[in-house]
């Protein structure tokens, strides 16, 4: 049955005087909170329990004397801006690579490893380097053979391709890539970040599968004029 109008305000009336009988409990002070704790960074040894991190890289027979001379080239921005230690192991033959307590951040330890292994690759010190300074490059590598299989003179003619005369081809690549390439007999070594090295790899996959030079810098220069207005 709906309550008369009359009925509704009087039931009101005695719901606020009830309320205001009441007794309403303050409510506690909220105690202030305790401040925040302050870590210092752990040191690269002392996330590893004290242990220092070591990395070792293999020295082919046939980059042993190029490592000579430019030892000193790798030996100053690894041991005095990454803060790593370096020596070569001759009984062994490895550049042996060793965090220390002053070593500012663990990956450069990663770093420092995957810049000695790209000059035993083949390529250069001042774009090998190029590791060491940024994040996002890498080092792709593959044989021609993973391509497609050639023997005799159709492996020769298919590296004079990815060559060019006096490099010419290869230059064109890295050029309009932004990559570095090193051609070691049937063995290719791309550096570059994972998009650029995409676009070297397909140009050199089709000038083994045949492709002649000229229908390859076409197609060079339309992913390139693309990539320019993406970005």
């Amino acid at each position: 049955m709906v309550p008369h109008f009359g009925e509704r305000v009087y039931n009101r009336k005695v719901s606020n005087m009830v309320l205001s009988s009441m007794e309403v409990e303050a409510a506690p002070e909220a105690k202030p909170l305790p401040p925040k704790p302050k870590f210092e960074p752990l040191k690269p040894h002392e996330m590893s329990d004290g242990q220092f991190q070591f990395r070792k890289v293999s020295v082919p027979q046939h980059r042993y004397n190029p490592l000579k001379k430019a030892w000193m080239d790798i030996y100053t921005p690894i041991y005095e801006q990454m803060k790593i230690d370096i020596r070569m192991n001759l009984k062994a033959r490895k550049v042996e690579l060793k965090t220390r307590p002053d070593t500012p951040d663990i990956s450069n330890l990663q770093k420092c490893a995957d810049f000695v292994h790209a000059f035993m690759m083949g390529f250069d010190v001042v774009d090998a380097i190029a590791l060491l300074r940024l994040d996002e490059l890498y080092v792709e590598s593959f044989e021609i053979k993973d391509v497609k299989t050639l023997r005799g003179d159709h492996l020769s003619r298919a590296i004079g391709r990815l060559s060019g005369k006096g490099g010419k081809t290869k230059f064109a690549i890295e050029n309009a890539t932004k990559t570095k390439i090193v051609i070691a007999d049937t063995k290719i070594h791309i550096l570059g970040s994972f998009a650029n090295i995409k676009i070297a790899r397909d140009s050199l996959c089709s000038l083994i599968m045949g492709s002649p030079a000229g229908k390859v810098y076409s197609k060079l220069r339309a992913v390139t004029a693309r990539l320019a207005e993406r970005f």
